[in-house]
């Protein structure tokens, strides 16, 4: 079940002119329920012209502050984006799902590890939360983060950065890109590129010696920067994204049109979710298993319906589907039956899943 709770907004302030930081008061009662791992994010809701309207984004603060907050930018013609900075003030209440998601890894206060992040804007949110959090809970482990910017200005949080690189001196590494602004030193010039990335992987990153690593940001930039990492050495287990996505590829676009002329007109569909099954019968006005449950009057968590998120995710217990696109599942949870119902299409008669995950 969709299980939205009332948070009031704490605090919100303009980080860059076009993004905007806010904090949710967390009540003792609901601290339980609200305890976050680095990486994870919260799905948040609101009526917008009379629609429900909901986006995911990724908790910025350090599970260990207890505080909750998120920063959301601008996007040209965004919903949601521009609800939140033009219209949101300290002290209204907003709608919030619990923290979920799995673009991390265990915090171990004996590691000893090497992390490097590569970010674009604001991909710099889940990358914060976890530097902060490893930095803070492994005293022997180092980071290292890549950052892409525009311009010097719409740096996402540099002065706290700046103020965790001076607290964890030696231990934390930051490298600035700009692709508006020209800065004397080449490098750092423009866009992560083969003439880039051999500097970085010879000077600045010891491949061997790589613990983990985490992208997050645009797709073209993180598929380049982990094939290029993975095709010098680097395995492949030790990669971990997150996509802001720019656009369908070829093949995701005949994929979705193929899968759009699906017949899916008279399936049969269970959705099991919180220990209960809800039954009904897909319709040829909906061509996957989310929106028709939501229109047979299901109560589902979803969020951005765009593959991209993973809160629709369910696994698939009878029957089989196919996405239409995929942008949030591994190769790993995919072999264990999980698929985002906002792009799951049936192709069987009969289909089960459960959001119990």
């Amino acid at each position: 079940m969709a299980d939205f709770y009332n948070l009031k907004v704490a605090d919100i302030y303009k980080e860059t002119e076009d993004t905007s930081v806010v904090t949710f008061h967390v009540p003792e009662e609901l601290k339980e329920s609200f305890k976050f791992s680095q990486g994870q994010h919260l799905t948040l809701k609101a009526d917008i012209n009379d629609e429900d309207v909901r986006r995911s984004y990724s908790l910025c603060s350090s599970p260990f502050d207890n505080q909750w907050q998120v920063a959301v930018k601008q996007i040209p013609g965004g919903k949601f984006s521009t609800f939140i900075n033009n219209k949101v003030k300290s002290g209204d209440v907003m709608e919030v799902m619990a923290p979920s998601g799995n673009f991390g890894v265990e915090v171990k206060p004996n590691a000893s590890k090497n992390y490097i992040f590569f970010a674009a804007g604001s991909g710099i949110t889940p990358v914060l939360s976890m530097i902060k959090a490893h930095l803070q809970a492994e005293p022997h482990s180092t980071c290292k983060l890549f950052y892409v910017n525009k311009t010097a200005k719409s740096i996402i949080f540099k002065e706290e950065l700046e103020q965790l690189r001076n607290t964890y001196f030696g231990r934390l590494e930051i490298y600035y890109f700009l692709t508006k602004e020209r800065r004397d030193i080449e490098l750092f010039n423009g866009r992560f590129d083969d003439e880039k990335m051999e500097v970085l992987t010879k000077t600045f990153i010891d491949i061997p010696d790589t613990n983990e690593v985490f992208l997050c940001g645009p797709e073209k930039m993180v598929n380049y920067v982990s094939e290029y990492l993975v095709n010098v050495g680097l395995p492949k287990e030790l990669v971990h994204y997150e996509l802001f996505v720019t656009g369908l590829s070829e093949e995701d676009i005949k994929r979705a049109e193929r899968l759009a002329q699906q017949n899916v007109e008279g399936i049969e569909v269970t959705i099991v979710d919180g220990g209960k099954e809800f039954e009904f019968t897909m319709t040829k006005d909906y061509d996957n298993i989310l929106d028709a449950a939501l229109g047979a009057g299901a109560d589902l968590p979803f969020a951005c319906k765009g593959g991209v998120c993973s809160t629709c995710k369910c696994e698939v217990k009878h029957g089989e589907v196919e996405m239409k696109i995929n942008y949030a599942l591994d190769d790993k949870e995919v072999s264990q039956n999980l698929v985002l119902s906002c792009q799951a299409v049936p192709i069987t008669e009969k289909v089960v899943v459960d959001f119990d995950v």
